[in-house]
C-alpha cells in the first residue's frame, strides 16, 4: 500500500438520521479496514429532511440525495452513502456508483402490536407505511387492512404502534437490521406476498467520475452479485417510466444454474386501490442484468401496467 493511499482523509457526506448515518459510519469503516484510509462523515441536511409532506408531494425520492449529490460535484464532500432505492433511475452526470457493497435482506418486515403477524391482524387494523408500494400491495392482499400513509424516522414510525395510533407498520428489514432493532419485527414478508421496492437493502456509494483514487478505494467494497441484481430490479423501474409514487415491486436473486451463476428477476406492478396487479419473471445470466430488466417492463407493459400505475385511490 502506497503512502498516497493513506494520508489524505476521505469526506463521506450522509443525511443526519440514525439510519444513514449507521450506512455511512459502517461503509466508513470497511474503507479504512480494506485500504487504511481515514474516512470523515460530514452531515449534510437534503430538502426531503426539512419536509413532513409526502414523499410523492415532494417529487420524488432524489429530494434526499440532491444536496449530498450537489456537495459531491462542488468538492465539499469526496464520496457518499445513499440507500440505493432512494437514487433516481437517470444517472447524475459527473458521479458514479463506485461500488455496491454487499446487500442486506432486501425483504419487508412488519412490526405489530402483540407480537402480531399479517395474517392475525383483525379486519380494520390500522397499518402505516409510506410507500405506494406497499399500499397496492397490502390492500391487494383481502385482508380489510385500514392501509395508513406515514413519514418519519424508523423510531418515530415504530413508536406510531400501540400504544400509539396503529396497530402496525411495515419496514424495511435492511434498515431494521442495520439500526440492531431485528428484535423488534414480528413477521418478515414473504416476497410472494409483498415484492420489495427495487434495490431495497442495497447501498450505493457514489463519488466524483473523475476522482481516480476515491473510486479505487471505494471499488474494493464491490459486490459483483449485488450489483447484478440491483441493475436488473432498477433497469425495470427506468423501463416502466415510473417513479417512486408508483406500485412498482422488483427482486432478483443470483443462485447457481445448470450453466453457472443465473439471476432470476421478479417484478409486479399493482393497483394502488389494490384492485388488481400483473406480475411477471425471467432470468438469463448476470451480465444481462439490464437487459433482462428491460425484458420484463416489456412484458408488464405488454399486459396492462401503464393502466395500472395510473389508477388512483
Amino acid at each position: 500500500m502506497t503512502t498516497a493511499t493513506v494520508t489524505a482523509t476521505l469526506r463521506l457526506g450522509t443525511r443526519g438520521s440514525a439510519l444513514a448515518r449507521t450506512q455511512s459510519q459502517a461503509v466508513a469503516d470497511a474503507i479504512t479496514a480494506a485500504t487504511g484510509a481515514a474516512v470523515e462523515l460530514v452531515p449534510i441536511v437534503t430538502e426531503g429532511d426539512r419536509s413532513s409532506a409526502a414523499i410523492a408531494q415532494l417529487g420524488g425520492t432524489g429530494v434526499f440525495v440532491a444536496a449530498i449529490r450537489r456537495a459531491l460535484l462542488e468538492g465539499t464532500v469526496d464520496l457518499a452513502v445513499h440507500s440505493y432505492k432512494d437514487l433516481p433511475t437517470a444517472p447524475e452526470p459527473g458521479l458514479t456508483i463506485a461500488a455496491v457493497p454487499r446487500r442486506e435482506d432486501p425483504r419487508d418486515a412488519l412490526v405489530a402490536r402483540d407480537g402480531l403477524t399479517l395474517g392475525e391482524l383483525p379486519p380494520g387494523a390500522r397499518i402505516g407505511t409510506g410507500a405506494p408500494r406497499r399500499v397496492a400491495q397490502l390492500r391487494a392482499l383481502g385482508l380489510g387492512l385500514d392501509v395508513v400513509p406515514i413519514r418519519g424516522n424508523v423510531d418515530t414510525r415504530m413508536g406510531r404502534v400501540a400504544p400509539g395510533d396503529l396497530d402496525a407498520v411495515v419496514l424495511a428489514r435492511a434498515g431494521l437490521s442495520r439500526l440492531g432493532r431485528l428484535d423488534a419485527i414480528t413477521e418478515t414478508l414473504d416476497p410472494l406476498q409483498v415484492l420489495p421496492a427495487p434495490a431495497q437493502g442495497a447501498l450505493a456509494v457514489e463519488c466524483r467520475a473523475g476522482d481516480a483514487r476515491t473510486r479505487e478505494l471505494v471499488g474494493r467494497l464491490e459486490d459483483v452479485s449485488a450489483r447484478a441484481c440491483v441493475q436488473a430490479e432498477r433497469s425495470t423501474l427506468a423501463a416502466l417510466e415510473a417513479g417512486c409514487s408508483a406500485p412498482v415491486a422488483a427482486y432478483a436473486e443470483v443462485a447457481e444454474g445448470e450453466h453457472g451463476p443465473e439471476l432470476f428477476l421478479r417484478a409486479s406492478v399493482t393497483a394502488i386501490d389494490g384492485s388488481d396487479a400483473v406480475r411477471g419473471s425471467v432470468s438469463g445470466a448476470p451480465g444481462d442484468a439490464s437487459a433482462l430488466g428491460r425484458a420484463l417492463a416489456a412484458e408488464l407493459l405488454d399486459r396492462g401496467a401503464a393502466a395500472l400505475m395510473a389508477v388512483t385511490p
